[in-house]
């Protein structure tokens, strides 16, 4: 098993969280990974991305060049990110910033996940990146929601404990947009 995934937005997005989870719930599933972020010095507002690769086997490198997977949640890193994915691979958009026909993408599946209508549904738009992790988690096939929601305490300041289950919820609500999606 190989998974890699390129994860971008602006500063504020909750970005590298999302990786931090992920990489966090690959680990506690057994999983080889890497984690890389990289940010901007404006932080929110500046750019963010970060890199996770998961391996049933050592991962020699958290750089990737032609990511099987990206998610993007502004356009700018659509515009960067969506055309180097590989052909087989899926980008997965935040349909809330991001429209059809603003970037280049060679990829096979493109899936536009309307993230902040659907975390307004749940009461909380700062539940966009959850929804997002939750549609890639479903997606990809990389790890169950189970698995990452087990992260969550781990990747989660203590202080924000609280929240873990309006971000289960949102992870939920993000794994059934896009299984509703497979199904239509």
């Amino acid at each position: 098993m190989y998974f890699d995934s390129i994860i971008a937005g602006f500063g504020g997005q909750g970005v590298l969280l999302m990786g931090t989870v992920l990489a966090y719930g690959a680990m506690k599933a057994g999983k080889q990974v890497t984690y890389m972020p990289v940010y901007g010095v404006e932080m929110r507002g500046g750019t963010a991305n970060c890199t996770v690769v998961v391996s049933d086997r050592p991962v020699g490198s958290p750089i990737i060049h032609e990511p099987v997977t990206a998610v993007v949640m502004n356009r700018p890193s659509a515009e960067k990110y969506a055309p180097m994915v590989k052909k087989k691979g899926q980008v997965f958009v935040n349909a809330s910033l991001i429209k059809k026909g603003q970037f280049e993408c060679r990829a096979k599946q493109v899936h536009y996940v309307p993230t902040l209508e659907l975390a307004r549904e749940m009461g909380n738009a700062r539940l966009a990146n959850m929804i997002m992790l939750g549609a890639l988690a479903a997606g990809s096939g990389v790890l169950s929601i189970e698995q990452v929601a087990k992260a969550l305490p781990e990747a989660l300041d203590p202080r924000y404990h609280k929240m873990i289950p309006a971000n289960v919820e949102a992870l939920e609500a993000g794994a059934r947009f896009i299984q509703g999606k497979k199904a239509a």
